[in-house]
């Protein structure tokens, strides 16, 4: 395993956190929501899939 991907899981960055930064920081460009859907991972990217048109549910 590289360092980095080491480096990352110990700090407890997740892909899952990622993408929801990433999505939060597209949509409103704030810290604080960024922060606080990145907390929420893997559950906010599942939200934002099931209730955007054309995610999940069509």
């Amino acid at each position: 395993m590289s360092a980095a991907r080491t480096d990352a899981a110990r700090a407890g960055i997740g892909l899952g956190s990622a993408i929801a930064v990433a999505i939060s920081w597209s949509l409103h460009q704030s810290i604080i929501w960024a922060i606080i859907q990145g907390f929420f991972g893997w559950f906010y990217v599942i939200y934002y899939a099931f209730t955007r048109p054309g995610g999940l549910s069509g």
